[in-house]
């Protein structure tokens, strides 16, 4: 998943991977007003009335951890052809492979140097990478939700109609020369 987001993250709900249990876990998060305000900010929504996310972190071999999950929010936003807000809903699957940043990267590279081939084989996705021992789960609900935001959001039924009238024959560029001919010929 490419990260849209730059600067501060508005929801953060870190997991230390060392601490993830042999059997995994599990953690339900919802975003407090602050951080749907915040994240509407980052957005450029109108508001954001609810977020929740639902997460299994599970370890795997070689320091990796599946991440899988739902999204589901509420963002409000604004039609774009008739300016009326506008509610929307989000509902997101997630389901990422984390790595250790180094082993990551690795891949990342591998995958992009095969890329050169006429016909590229198919790949799966590099893992993302586990950064200072943490993946934040608040921004993978986050990223998830930039992500599947419309950016141009229509209210049910709205067409955008073009005004289209017939062109005036005197509202050309050479009608200005034509009236200074005949102003010529005519005297």
């Amino acid at each position: 998943m490419n990260r849209p987001m730059t600067g501060p993250d508005p929801w953060r709900s870190p997991v230390m991977v060392a601490h993830i249990p042999d059997t995994g876990l599990h953690r339900e998060l919802e975003a407090s007003a602050a951080e749907r305000q915040a994240v509407a900010e980052v957005a450029g929504l109108r508001e954001v009335p609810s977020i929740h996310a639902s997460f299994d972190v599970v370890p795997k071999s070689g320091g990796r951890v599946h991440v899988t999950g739902h999204v589901r929010a509420r963002v409000g936003q604004t039609c774009v052809v008739t300016l009326d807000p506008i509610e929307s809903e989000i509902d997101e699957e997630i389901d990422l492979i984390f790595a250790p940043e180094a082993e990551a990267r690795r891949l990342a590279d591998l995958i992009e140097e095969g890329q050169d081939d006429k016909e590229p084989p198919e790949v799966a996705d590099p893992p993302e990478a586990i950064v200072n021992g943490i993946i934040d789960l608040g921004r993978l609900a986050t990223d998830a939700l930039f992500l599947a935001v419309d950016p141009y959001p229509r209210k049910p039924g709205a067409v955008f109609e073009v005004e289209v009238t017939a062109p005036d024959p005197e509202d050309n560029p050479f009608a200005a020369l034509k009236a200074l001919q005949d102003k010529n010929k005519g005297e």
